[in-house]
């Protein structure tokens, strides 16, 4: 038996549809029964539950003997470190409780930093936790930035005809594809020939800055020259705001962003064949095209329709 949170995203989807077709008993974990749904149909079975429910997380990973863990992202949290230590308490309570031999998680490059990178010191700090897990084998994925965060700039793109973040225009650096990631997370789930506490990081086909994607961007969906605009941090926080992010979320993603800004956030290995993927931005940028017409058409028939 294999379990697979945060199974309704980019990541835990793919993981859970590469093991069923190699036949394997998968039990899928989120949140909404109607978004399981599709994996159901697959053969897996649903487990409905929070991470942050150490009684419901210790039923779910009962009887596995691998678990594929990550902390699904709760922006509206009140205080987000403190949400994401609470989920990798409960993971290494149960992944101890239920006898877990084998365990990949979810983490982030930059994950050796303890203190001053937001979202990706929780995940140093998820690290810990469960490397406290002696019985364990645990292998922590720490994967560069993601491709589809790009999606984030979907309006801005569509409304300002500009793509904008906080982060430098001119920073170089790697960027990966969610189902590269999941590739990998699903191959080390299928051979469990991994042991003891190891990291490995995914740097994406190659380093690119926001400037150079961005123009990739553009001249996918027909809009070339799309420039790339730094927003202050404050100004970052105020958008995530107005989409629900809590104030201390978008405050922690701005750390985030102000510790890749000073390079602070880089990897550890150097690039070698065994930790580039092979997804190239070219490819992602066909994918980010087909989204972005496609709401172009749904607000199209809307303007028609009414």
């Amino acid at each position: 038996m294999y379990v697979v949170t945060g199974a309704t995203g980019n990541i835990g989807k793919v993981i859970a549809e590469t093991l069923l077709e190699n036949k394997k008993k998968v039990r899928v974990v989120g949140r909404s029964a109607e978004r399981l749904q599709t994996l159901v149909e697959k053969g897996a079975e649903a487990f409905i539950g929070s991470v942050t429910d150490g009684a419901a997380i210790l039923r779910a990973f009962r009887g596995a003997q691998a678990v594929f863990v990550m902390v699904p992202p709760n922006y509206a949290a009140e205080n987000f470190n403190a949400y994401q230590r609470a989920v990798g308490e409960v993971y290494a309570s149960t992944i101890r409780q239920a006898g877990i031999p084998y365990v990949v998680n979810l983490s982030s490059v930059g994950a050796h930093l303890s203190q001053g990178a937001g979202p990706i010191s929780g995940l140093h700090e998820v690290e810990e936790l469960l490397n406290r897990v002696q019985s364990a084998n645990i292998v922590h994925l720490r994967p560069s930035f993601f491709m589809e965060n790009l999606f984030f700039g979907l309006d801005l793109i569509r409304k300002q005809n500009i793509n904008g973040s906080a982060l430098r225009g001119d920073l170089s650096i790697p960027m990966t594809a969610t189902r590269d990631i999941a590739d990998v997370a699903a191959q080390l789930l299928l051979g469990l020939e991994f042991s003891g506490h190891s990291t490995r990081e995914l740097l994406g086909q190659r380093e690119l800055s926001m400037q150079e994607a961005t123009a990739i961007i553009g001249k996918a969906i027909g809009k070339a020259g799309l420039a790339y605009v730094q927003f202050s941090y404050e100004q970052a926080e105020q958008a995530m705001g107005s989409m629900g992010f809590s104030p201390d979320a978008a405050r922690s993603l701005s750390e985030m962003d102000r510790a890749m800004n000073e390079e602070r956030v880089r990897p550890l290995e150097k690039r070698t064949a065994a930790n580039t993927t092979p997804t190239s931005f070219e490819q992602f940028a066909k994918s980010f095209a087909s989204v972005y017409r496609s709401q172009e058409g749904a607000k199209t028939r809307g303007v028609s329709q009414a």
